[in-house]
This record gives C-alpha cells, structure tokens and sequence, in this order.
C-alpha cells in the first residue's frame, strides 16, 4: 500500500515556528485524523502532506519519493487536497465543478466515458446527484461542501487530504461524510481529515494524531490519543470520555 510521510519536517510563517520537527509516516486503507487547538499547525502540515507548501526544513514523500521531486501532474492524479475555504472563481453547474476533478487526467482534452463515469461514482459516493445541474451559488454551505468532496473524489485519488471537511455539513451529512471516508479507507485509499469535533473523530478515526506548539503531543488509536490528560495538555479543559449509544463522546467539562 502507498505510504505518505514527512521527515524533520519544519515551517516557519513570517518567522513564526508553526511546525518544528515532525516526523511521520502514514499508511493508506485508514482514516487519520489530524486535531488540536486553533493555530497548531494542522492546515499547514496537510499543506506540506499535499505538496501545495514547502516547508522550511524537511520534506514529505509520497512512497520512495520526495513529494516536490514528483512532477506536478503525477502528484494531482495521486493526492486530492479538499481546502478549508476552497474557492469557487464563476458560476458554473455543480456536475460541471466536479468535472475540474478530472483535469489531472484529460488535460486539454474533454472528458471520456471513464472519465464521466469516474465522475457519475464520485457523485453518488457524495449524494449529490440531486442537484448536479444546480449552480454552485445557489447551493447552501453544506451542499456545496458536498459537491466539493466529490470534486476531490472524481480524481479517484490514492490519497484525500481534506481540511475540516465537515464543516458547514449538517449531522446527519456529518455522519454521511465519515461514513465515506470509512468506506474509502477500506477500498485502500489514503484518508487524511483535520477535524475540530473530537467524538467524530474518536468515533471515524483508525489513528489520531493530535498537534500541540509546533509538534505531535500524542499519535495512535483514537482511545489511546484522546485522554482525558491529551486534552488537558493540547487544549486546556477538563474532559471526560463517555461511552453513548452511538459510540463512544468526549465530555467537555470545562477549562483546567
């Protein structure tokens, strides 16, 4: 299976330290999870992870290869890199924004049956057949953040990195969009999501790693990850983990 991962990896946004040394390796057919507090560094090291930064010091790869080494056309058929604040430049169809998924592959030329086929699955992995025809500014938030993972998807990448990707989506198409990751990861993709919700993460998640003043705090199973301590130290509150009828939650009680 494909292996992503960044060595020594280090950035440093207007002189300020963001990450400083962080080493990891990352095994596709799982959902990872990438937490911590505001400012930790999570979009920055999806960034690096996605080839779209590069860093100040290390480097990431994909596989053998370091991943700025990659032509560019290799790495977007490869990785898919969902933004958090994605932006939409004109009007267009949502069908037709999803097709842009495909560019990697067709270049200047149109779409092929595979390639619109490959879009028909990316739409229905993302329930958004319903309005493929609708233009994108009419959609609501968590519409058009649908639309945009099928987008991501259309590409039939290796990896998702996707950067909270749930926001704006309403719960039940929360729970939808974890499920779709899941069932990515068990078709052997790679999936990478920033999340602010822990329990969703502590419930969706194969691994956690949480981010903490520039480095890793914690990384491994999601019950291993997110102790009440981890949270404690990353965030500073008191939590305590529960168990619901859906799953296991992580009780905010307060500040520590």
């Amino acid at each position: 299976m494909s292996v992503l991962s960044c060595t020594d990896l280090s950035v440093a946004i207007a002189a300020r330290p963001v990450l400083s040394g962080v080493d990891l390796t990352l095994s596709a057919g799982q959902v990872t999870a990438v937490v911590g507090p505001n400012g930790a560094g999570k979009s920055t090291l999806l960034a690096c992870l996605g080839g779209l930064r590069t860093p100040t010091t290390g480097f990431a790869s994909l596989g053998e290869t370091r991943l700025l080494d990659l032509p560019p056309r290799e790495r977007a058929q490869r990785l898919a890199f969902l933004p958090q604040t994605p932006e939409i430049a004109w009007a267009v169809e949502a069908r037709t924004l999803i097709e842009l998924g495909r560019i990697p592959f067709t270049g200047a030329r149109g779409l092929s049956v595979e390639d619109r086929a490959a879009v028909d699955r990316a739409m229905a992995a993302a329930h958004v057949e319903a309005f493929e025809h609708r233009i994108v500014d009419t959609l609501s938030g968590g519409e058009r953040a649908r639309v945009l993972i099928a987008r991501a998807l259309a590409g039939e990448p290796e990896w998702l990195l996707a950067d909270e990707p749930l926001t704006g989506l309403d719960p039940a198409h929360q729970l939808d969009a974890a499920d779709l990751f899941r069932d990515l990861a068990s078709e052997g993709v790679g999936v990478v999501v920033t999340l602010h919700d822990l329990s969703l993460a502590l419930r969706t998640a194969d691994r956690v790693i949480v981010l903490a003043d520039g480095g890793v705090l914690s990384d491994g199973l999601p019950a291993s990850a997110l102790t009440p301590d981890i949270l404690r130290r990353a965030y500073g509150v008191e939590a305590a983990v529960t168990s619901g009828p859906g799953g296991p939650l992580i009780d905010v009680l307060g500040r520590s």
